[in-house]
């Protein structure tokens, strides 16, 4: 599943090439799973609106639109993207054959297209009321401050793993970036999260804001289906320490890199690099 770097690379691509145009029609799958608003609904918020900004909220992608009424007064809404496990948010010519698993197609006043294409049909699109703002399910981990950081995890009982992929704390941190924050905090993935030391937290919180924003310099990382906005796979997997590197010798002290599961996912480390 892209997780924060990835999503901010789509988003940042998609806001550069569609941002200030307006949406003239829309078209819709019949999968409903893909929609958590009616697709009625969306094609209905969307048609007439302008693209004012695209932009990430954790990991999901947020179109901010926004139209005058009858009345001329301007209203704002919100077209929500989560892409799931294999969903991508492509900008194409119309003469650009559709790729199979299209769900959505948002037709711009530059005769581009805004394409939804999502083969296993985990992501989802939905809109925000008008004149509501979506705010995501917890912190946001590029800014959040030290102090604030350091309470999240105040008498944790969790793995800090587990911690850190709670997404009502942190939102838009995955797997990927939860393994090298810690290897790069030099902090072992089953250690306590309340255990933690004030020291311990202010080098992860550095870590985990030094990897999202290399992560999100290079690309993001593919390792599976995730491209951006063009089609382009990332490079940041190539700069990867621990995670997916099971058995291969540590970049730094050349000892094997452990693999172990922790609240049912993969986790990856350096028995010798984290205490």
């Amino acid at each position: 599943m892209p997780e924060l770097p990835e999503v901010e690379t789509v988003a940042n691509g998609v806001h550069a090439r569609i941002h200030g145009q307006t949406v003239v029609g829309v078209q819709t799958s019949n999968k409903p799973q893909t929609f958590k608003s009616p697709p009625d609904e969306i094609i209905e918020a969307l048609t007439g609106s302008r693209i004012d900004r695209v932009h990430r909220v954790g990991k999901t992608i947020v179109i901010d639109l926004s139209r005058k009424d009858l009345s001329r007064k301007k209203k704002h809404a919100q077209f929500l993207v989560h892409l799931g496990m294999t969903g991508r948010l492509l900008v194409s010519t119309p003469d650009t054959p559709i790729p199979p698993h299209t769900h959505a197609i948002l037709t711009l006043g530059s005769g581009k297209e805004l394409r939804f294409v999502d083969p296993r049909r985990f992501g989802r699109l939905s809109v925000v009321a008008p004149d509501k703002k979506y705010e995501g399910p917890g912190a946001e981990p590029l800014t959040i401050g030290l102090e604030d950081f350091i309470a999240l995890f105040r008498n944790r009982k969790t793995p800090i793993k587990a911690a850190l992929l709670n997404q009502s704390l942190l939102h838009g941190v995955g797997n990927i970036y939860a393994d090298e924050a810690l290897f790069h905090a030099g902090i072992r993935p089953t250690r306590h999260a309340g255990r933690l030391t004030r020291t311990e937290l202010t080098r992860l919180r550095a870590a985990l804001i030094k990897v999202l924003t290399e992560a999100i310099q290079l690309g993001g990382s593919s390792v599976s289906d995730y491209v951006d906005a063009d089609g382009v796979a990332g490079f940041f997997q190539l700069h990867h320490h621990v995670y997916s590197r099971t058995g291969k010798p540590c970049r730094v002290c050349g000892t094997a890199i452990k693999r172990i599961v922790i609240g049912g996912r993969s986790t990856h480390y350096c028995p010798k690099c984290q205490k």
